[in-house]
């Protein structure tokens, strides 16, 4: 069983906030959740750096481009590894195999007809790199992008476009036969009304300024976002030229994609795939934003209240591991999420630190002290009901295969609330015959399947609690079985109090 999950490549034109990091963490749990049920999994992200973007932003700094955006890279990987990203791969577009892609695919589409040179004349956003058709800009001749609204330009030039018109009717017939291409299904809906309403020609390139890629027999102009970035996602598994991880993987991808930019990868990107008789991805999974103050949290927008870079290079993990696990708490995924720090405080005291951490720190600290830090199986099981266990499983499965994240996680609370039930029912503290190990095994157990539902969303907590209970790394994946004797090792504080934790 196999699972291709990626992000889309960042502008690395400025640092990453929590919002590059929201949509970076929810991959990361996906991937390691099918990694514990034994998937190949392949994870990529990466970093988009052949905009104009890039020159503004390295001369502002007195770099050349190339430093600049090598510089960036190191800093993307070093906030992503402290976060506790997990990748596969991480891609650059300015690599040699990468840029051998992206021609590739250009040419092959000219020399079948799909691009074509034709005279450019309307509006263009310098700052965002696009065209924009009349119908789409107001009196005030300022950008449609709600993120940007600069003023326009008007300009007039030869382009190369692509052929995206031609593909409306095929891309109708397969959102038809395909309902589940997009997630979620009112995003769907957007973008096949979207389609519906016509598609225009697309330009695909770029007057040359010796900075991009090169459209390959035409020094003139580059290659253009809309198939040097989008082609990333096949470039990385070797496409064209070394096919053996294509082959492997790409029938299973999934992309993980913000509501901004879900037109690019439901309708550009599959047209595109169409036309180079490519396998279209299995799913579009599409976030909404994180918002602040009734405002999204962004590179131009500011509001980045959790101070991403400060707290990764910090490499708190207490404190990471809390964030990772707030930001994919909240709300319906899919939807725009408010967060706040106020919100964030309280759910670290009342669910990770008095609730899960709590529960761990009581059921040890019994072992420890009344059973001289081991429990074994002597019977079947009296005080939990395997049967409630089995159902929190099968629905905390059912909710991250769905990229429903918060169902998932109130599945972990669930277990951890009937776990506490369990200790106060039966006042376990009080019991000192030999009725408290059997109780105390079976309490053991069930922490164990807690933390490999926690493990996806922490991973540091869940291998802090591995270590505090002498298991392996085997023990995270759920074809595993907890062993009938288990000694506990040491015992540590999984969620320190807030003050220890303040942002």
């Amino acid at each position: 069983m196999k699972f291709y999950i990626t992000t889309p490549i960042y502008y690395p034109n400025s640092e990453p906030h929590i919002g590059t990091a929201y949509t970076t963490i929810a991959c990361d749990v996906i991937s390691r959740f099918y990694k514990q049920k034994n998937y190949d999994v392949f994870f990529l992200t990466g970093t988009d750096e052949n905009s104009n973007k890039i020159i503004e932003s390295a001369s502002k700094l007195d770099k050349d481009p190339k430093e600049y955006v090598d510089d960036m890279a190191v800093l993307f990987k070093t906030i992503w590894k402290n976060l506790d990203i997990e990748y596969t791969k991480f891609i650059r577009t300015t690599e040699d195999y990468h840029i051998k892609t992206a021609q590739f695919v250009f040419k092959k589409l000219y020399d079948q007809g799909y691009i074509y040179k034709g005279l450019y004349e309307g509006w263009y956003c310098i700052h965002c790199e696009t065209f924009w058709p009349s119908s789409k800009v107001d009196e005030s001749k300022l950008c449609p992008n709600i993120e940007c609204r600069r003023p326009l330009n008007y300009i007039k030039e030869e382009n190369y476009f692509f052929k995206l018109s031609a593909f409306e009717d095929k891309l109708l017939k397969y959102y038809q036969e395909n309902p589940d291409f997009v997630y979620p299904d009112y995003r769907f809906n957007e973008v096949i009304s979207f389609t519906k309403s016509g598609l225009q020609d697309l330009s695909v390139s770029r007057k040359y300024n010796n900075w991009g890629i090169r459209v390959p027999f035409d020094e003139n102009f580059s290659i253009y976002v809309w198939i040097d970035a989008l082609t990333n996602y096949i470039s990385a598994l070797g496409y064209p030229f070394e096919l053996d991880l294509f082959n492997k993987y790409w029938e299973v991808a999934h992309h993980m994609v913000g509501k901004d930019i879900i037109r690019f990868h439901a309708v550009i990107w599959p047209a595109i795939l169409m036309a180079l008789n490519l396998k279209l991805p299995q799913k579009i999974v599409v976030h909404g934003w994180l918002t602040y103050d009734n405002q999204k949290i962004s590179k131009s927008k500011g509001g980045d209240i959790f101070n991403l870079k400060n707290i990764a290079l910090s490499n708190d993990k207490i404190k990471i591991s809390a964030i990772r696990y707030y930001l994919l708490r909240e709300g319906s995924f899919g939807q725009d999420i408010p967060v706040s720090l106020e919100r964030f405080k309280y759910i670290y005291t009342s669910e990770l630190s008095n609730n899960i951490g709590n529960l761990f720190s009581r059921v040890l600290a019994i072992i420890d002290k009344k059973l001289n830090k081991q429990v074994f199986k002597e019977s079947d099981f009296k005080y939990i009901s395997l049967s409630f266990i089995n159902e929190v499983i099968n629905n905390f499965d059912k909710g991250l295969s769905n990229f429903n994240y918060s169902k998932a996680i109130l599945e972990i609370l669930n277990l951890a609330d009937y776990l506490n039930k369990v200790i106060e029912e039966n006042k376990v503290w009080e019991i000192k015959d030999n009725k408290l190990n059997q109780i105390m095994y079976e309490l053991l157990y069930s922490l164990i399947v807690l933390n490999k539902m926690m493990y996806p969303f922490m991973p540091f907590i869940s291998n802090s609690v591995i270590e505090q209970l002498n298991l392996d790394q085997d023990s995270l994946k759920w074809d595993s079985k907890v062993s009938e004797i288990i000694n506990i090792k040491e015992r540590r504080i999984l969620f320190p109090k807030i003050e220890n934790v303040d942002i």
